[in-house]
């Protein structure tokens, strides 16, 4: 079926497997520094996307400025719908867009971003910790969505030292994020269930520049 250029919605979406595969492929040429994207080619396939938007993923991200979701996956204009927000949390208006994304384009494939040494992690550890009681309200919003998954990971590993700690509560809070995604909508879920959408964790290593999908563990 062709695209609706009103709506950018394409009913032959590649398969959430095949999106997967794309953006594997994507970054292990950012990775080996043999990216297929540069800003000419972007530049000239911008006039083309001017009558609508295909997306082949969409990705939940953090907002960390170590972490260009487009760069890492080396990907082009067009290509991903990203949503991105300290912390990659799960609050209503990031369901709300991927609820939009997923009905209006026809987009197979979500994937939770989290990243090393994120800085909304390690604010809920410290707080946790009673290293850091003042946050705004707003602030505070964030870690406390955060919080349920760093919990359990301070209490499992109370002796570990804080650079395994870190890790493993990053990776704990993407499945959280994972896990409130897919059971957070009534919509999202419909489209899980028919085999029209999947969710799959990630974590990007700001040290090396690799990105390990977390169902690889």
């Amino acid at each position: 079926m062709p695209v609706d250029h009103e709506t950018g919605y394409c009913a032959q979406m590649i398969s959430a497997v095949d999106a997967l595969e794309r953006l594997r492929e994507g970054n292990r040429r950012f990775v080996s520094g043999e990216s297929a994207n540069d800003v000419t080619t972007s530049h000239l396939q911008r006039p083309d996307m001017a009558s609508g938007q295909n997306p082949f993923a969409i990705v939940l991200a953090c907002s960390d400025s170590r972490v260009p979701t487009e760069l890492i996956f080396d990907q082009g204009i067009g290509d991903l719908f990203v949503i991105r927000v300290a912390g990659n949390i799960v609050a209503p208006s990031q369901i709300g867009s991927i609820e939009y994304a997923a009905t209006q384009f026809g987009t197979r494939l979500v994937v939770v971003l989290g990243h090393s040494n994120c800085g909304a992690v390690i604010a809920t550890l410290k707080e946790l910790a009673k290293k850091d009681d003042h946050r705004s309200p707003n602030l505070r919003a964030i870690v406390d969505r955060v919080r349920p998954a760093v919990e359990p990971v301070l209490r499992e590993h109370k002796d570990s030292d804080s650079e395994f700690v870190i890790g493993e509560a990053v990776r704990a809070n993407v499945r959280a994020s994972v896990a409130r995604l897919q059971h957070g909508s009534l919509i999202i879920e419909n489209l899980i269930n028919e085999r029209e959408l999947q969710i799959a964790g990630a974590e990007y290593s700001i040290e090396t520049g690799v990105i390990e999908f977390l169902e690889d563990d």
